[in-house]
């Protein structure tokens, strides 16, 4: 007499179940796709963004567990936003803030000192704010890019606020351990940020990354959140820089 049974089907244990990720400048673009892609493997999340329209329909989408309308860069509002966050958290990412691409002589020193320090300055008050909640293991992801690396005169500032980030990450990462930092450094990726800056160069410029990209193609909010999820779980990343460009900086 023979039996037969049916092997049991293993399911995936979700990565970030029960863990809760914040996104600082989750209404759209590269932070509405992290929180997507957090939200699927489990995790509760935290929108904020500065339009309160576009932040309650990026809740809806992705499901959000709480949001909060205010401009990252008041430091009284990010103060208070944090503090009516109850602990713990496990995951903060900062999206928040653009580039400027204006000349140099066309800037007065406010506009080079905020163009400098904008993004750190953030990155710092983020940390000082959310690590006294976040889990050992945790971690803050900030935001950079490749382009900058390159001197241009067509860049302005850009290189010289790009290099900055790099340093600030790693001097952090030590300063607040357990809580893990890093920074992800992405070239072109197809956002509304990208197509408020291109404005009708931005079909252009698309197909011209097609073109000559190794990839083929052009880099996505989605690639970005894969990384910014991966980050998150893998606890032994501290400290570091993520390239993810396509290979923009080689051609």
């Amino acid at each position: 007499m023979t039996s037969s049974s049916t092997p049991g089907v293993t399911q995936r244990q979700p990565e970030l179940d029960g863990q809760v990720v914040v996104v600082i400048g989750g209404s759209a673009g590269i932070g509405l796709e992290t929180a997507r892609r957090a939200r699927a493997e489990g995790a509760e999340v935290v929108l904020t963004g500065r339009n309160p329209d576009r932040l309650d329909q990026a809740a809806v989408e992705v499901g959000a567990h709480r949001t909060a309308a205010f401009d990252a860069n008041d430091t009284a509002a990010l103060a208070t936003f944090f503090a009516g966050l109850p602990a713990p958290i496990d995951h903060v990412m900062v999206t928040a803030g653009g580039p400027s691409y204006r000349p140099l002589l066309d800037m007065d020193p406010d506009e080079v000192r905020e163009a400098l320090s904008s993004h750190v300055a953030l990155g710092l008050e983020v940390a000082r704010n959310a690590v006294p909640k976040m889990r050992p293991g945790g971690t803050l992801i900030l935001m950079g890019g490749t382009g900058g690396r390159r001197i241009d005169h067509r860049l302005g500032i850009v290189s010289a606020a790009t290099a900055t980030l790099p340093p600030f990450t790693a001097a952090l990462a030590l300063e607040i351990a357990p809580v893990r930092v890093n920074l992800i450094a992405a070239g072109f990726v197809d956002t509304p940020l990208s197509a408020s800056l291109l404005g009708d160069r931005l079909d252009e410029r698309r197909n011209e990354l097609r073109a000559t990209l190794p990839i083929g193609r052009v880099v996505g909010p989605d690639d970005v959140a894969a990384l910014a999820v991966h980050i998150m779980t893998n606890t032994a990343l501290t400290g570091a820089t993520y390239d993810i460009d396509g290979g923009q900086q080689f051609i």
